[in-house]
C-alpha cells in the first residue's frame, strides 16, 4: 500500500497510488493534502509507503485522523515516509497521534532530504494507547533521518517497549503521558527558535550544526497538546510571512 506524489512549480502530480491508500487535495488558498492510508489502521504485516517530492512548491500535509496500530503476536506493521524538498520549497507536515493498541508492534522509517533554501515543519505525536490502555504495546522502533544538501544532519533511533515508557514516566513522577516531537527548518533558525522560546516553549534546541530545530511538548490532554503544537506552528508560519491556516479538523 503506497502513495507517491509531487509538486513542481506548485503543480500537483499523483505519481503512484496503490489502494487502499487515499488522499484529499485542496488548493483554495494553499496546496493542502489530507492523507488517509487505511480506514481501520495498520495491521501486522502491513507495509505502507508515502513519498513526497516538492520542487519550488509549498504544501500543507496532514493525516485525517489518528494512526491506529493493531495487536500482533509476531509481525510488525511498517510505515516508510520519504520526503525530498528542493528549490525554495516548504512542507508543513502535521501528523495526528499514533495509537498503539495493546500487544502491537510498529516500525517507522522517516527520511527527509532538504536543500539549503527549503524549509519544513514536521510533527509526530505518541499517545499512551486507547483510553483504557496505558502504553501496553509490545514494541516500537523508529528511525528518523534528516539530510541537508546531501549530508546527514540529524539521526535518531528509538527501540522501546510500552513497559519502558511506563517505567520512565513513573521514575519522572510526571502527570504527562502524551508526547509530541517537532522538527523545524525555518528561513532563519536563530530568529525562529528565539520566538519559540519567547512564547514559553523552553524544550526546543538546535541540532549540532544548527540547521534543525528539535523540540518536545508533553501534556495529559490531547486537545491541549494539539493546541500547543498549533501555537508553535503559527510561530513558524509567521516567520515565513504566512497567515494562519485552518486544517478544517476542529
Amino acid at each position: 500500500m503506497s502513495i507517491k506524489f509531487s509538486f513542481k512549480d506548485e503543480k500537483f502530480s499523483l505519481d503512484k497510488l496503490q489502494l487502499p491508500s487515499r488522499h484529499y487535495y485542496f488548493n483554495d488558498s494553499e496546496n493542502y493534502i489530507k492523507l488517509l492510508n487505511i480506514g481501520e489502521g495498520i495491521f501486522p504485516k502491513d507495509r505502507l509507503r508515502t513519498s513526497v517530492k516538492l520542487d519550488n512548491s509549498n504544501l500543507i500535509f496532514t493525516t485525517e485522523s489518528a494512526t491506529k496500530i493493531y495487536p500482533s503476536k509476531k509481525e510488525y506493521g511498517i510505515q516508510k515516509i520519504n520526503i525530498i524538498l528542493n528549490n525554495n520549497s516548504n512542507l508543513e507536515f502535521l501528523n495526528d497521534e499514533l495509537i498503539l493498541y495493546k500487544n502491537s508492534k510498529y516500525i517507522q522509517f522517516f527520511n527527509l532530504k532538504c536543500d539549503e533554501n527549503s524549509t519544513f515543519f514536521y510533527t509526530d505525536i505518541l499517545s499512551r494507547g486507547r483510553s483504557f490502555e496505558d502504553f501496553d504495546f509490545s514494541k516500537m522502533l523508529i528511525k528518523n533521518a534528516f539530510y541537508f544538501d546531501g549530508k546527514l544532519e540529524y539521526l535518531e533511533k528509538f527501540d522501546v517497549s510500552g513497559d519502558d515508557l511506563k517505567d520512565y514516566i513513573s521514575r519522572k513522577n510526571s502527570l504527562n503521558f502524551i508526547f509530541a516531537k517537532l522538527y523545524i527548518k525555518a528561513k532563519d533558525n536563530e530568529i525562529c527558535l528565539n520566538n519559540i522560546h519567547k512564547n514559553g516553549f523552553e524544550s526546543f534546541t538546535f541540532s549540532q550544526n544548527k540547521k534543525l530545530i528539535i523540540g518536545v511538548i508533553s501534556s495529559n490532554n490531547m486537545s491541549n497538546l494539539k493546541s500547543k503544537i498549533m501555537d508553535v506552528w503559527q510561530i513558524y508560519r509567521k516567520e515565513l510571512n504566512k497567515e494562519n491556516f485552518s486544517l478544517g479538523k476542529q
